[in-house]
């Protein structure tokens, strides 16, 4: 199995907890300590309704294993919905009011690796099934653990900061992509929601017995979150379905507690019900209106996320066929329009307008918002 590790940008991490509040609106606290005649400077960002994220000389601090993942076939929706979903989820067990957030530093690249692998002679902490020697798509033993994403709560202010808690999400393949020989068809293997959750709650044990067993998580509360990938083809990102906390000084998680999420493409196809149906009528209003103001556009497509039955995220996606900036901005203005009129009060909702090559402007709002914001790119 190779190993793959794919840059996560700044960018999308801090958009990511923008998502739990506005980092634009976010205030810089200034602290520093002189340690061996260098002075360490640290930095906290003060957002809006999310987690104060914690900055070390100035610098937003990522993590060296993000990305990295058992196999090349992956869905980037995957990434986007993982990351966000734990975030989420995190709010449960770390008060925003109490933890600071940062990426995870405590696990190596060196370390991910070798836990995604098999288990073998050659990588004995391989988390993943041994290999069984059979290559039927119903016979093998498919890799099922693609991916842990870290996250990291500490205390402290001032100066001085402690971990004081760690969450890790699992992403699970729902499908196992492999090759019977180098260079061969492609084959794949469907792994069920029973098998993901059995071999999820045994795996998070595991790994909670190994990080006991590292400098300072002796004591620390440690969460573990799954999360089912799609299929490499999906256009909707996968969900949680459960996640567990092992508590201070337990090497198990012995509390397990079921996450509802589903997600899915508007306007439907092959007959496919709605989750809700008074949203996929609100956005096919929506849609609507807007191809009747320019009939010459060449898609619109939503995707919608739910948690516990109720809408949590709302994404459309508009491809156009015009290049003109008025258009554009003309456009912009009716889809702002239409969006307040048709589409949910409640949830961030954001509305890309996109040529085949370049996204052209984009709509958007937050939860909170009662009024859509727009960006038109290349002008004002």
């Amino acid at each position: 199995m190779k190993k793959f590790l794919q840059v996560t940008l700044l960018a999308s991490s801090m958009l990511i907890l923008a998502g739990c509040g506005r980092l634009g609106d976010s205030d810089l606290a200034n602290n520093a300590t002189t340690t061996n005649n260098k002075t360490k400077k640290y930095q906290t960002t003060s957002t809006n309704g999310g987690y104060t994220v914690l900055l070390k000389n100035g610098k937003y601090v990522t993590s060296s294993t993000s990305g990295l993942t058992s196999s090349d076939i992956d869905n980037t929706v995957d990434s986007v919905a993982l990351e966000r979903g734990l975030v989420s989820l995190d709010k449960n067990v770390f008060s925003t009011s109490k933890y600071v957030f940062q990426e995870g530093q405590k696990l190596s690249s060196s370390t991910i690796s070798s836990w995604l692998m098999r288990e073998s002679k050659s990588y004995p902490d391989g988390l993943n099934p041994k290999n069984n020697g059979k290559t039927g798509e119903t016979t093998r033993n498919p890799v099922i653990l693609n991916q842990i994403l870290e996250q990291d709560f500490l205390t402290g202010s001032g100066a001085n900061y402690k971990l004081s808690g760690i969450s890790l999400g699992l992403a699970l393949n729902s499908v196992d992509y492999y090759q019977k020989k180098s260079g061969g068809p492609q084959y794949s293997s469907s792994i069920s929601r029973a098998k993901q959750e059995a071999y999820g709650k045994e795996t998070a044990d595991k790994i909670v017995a190994r990080l006991r067993k590292k400098k300072g998580m002796k004591n620390i509360p440690i969460m573990i979150s799954l999360f089912s990938k799609t299929s490499q083809d999906s256009l909707v990102g996968g969900t949680f379905f459960a996640y567990g906390v092992a508590e201070g000084n337990s090497s198990k998680i012995t509390n397990w507690k079921s996450v509802s999420e589903k997600s899915q493409v508007l306007p439907t196809v092959n007959n496919e019900s709605p989750v809700n149906s008074d949203d996929a009528s609100a956005f096919n209003s929506f849609k609507s209106a807007i191809e009747n103001y320019f009939p010459n556009l060449s898609g619109v497509v939503a995707t919608v996320r739910y948690q516990d039955g109720k809408l949590t995220q709302e994404n459309i996606q508009i491809t156009t066929q015009f290049y003109g900036y008025v258009q554009i901005q003309s456009f912009a203005r009716l889809v702002q329009s239409e969006a307040k009129k048709y589409l949910a009060k409640d949830v961030p909702i954001e509305i890309k307008i996109s040529s085949v090559n370049d996204v052209q402007a984009v709509v958007y709002k937050n939860s909170g918002d009662d009024s859509y914001s727009s960006h038109i790119y290349g002008g004002q």
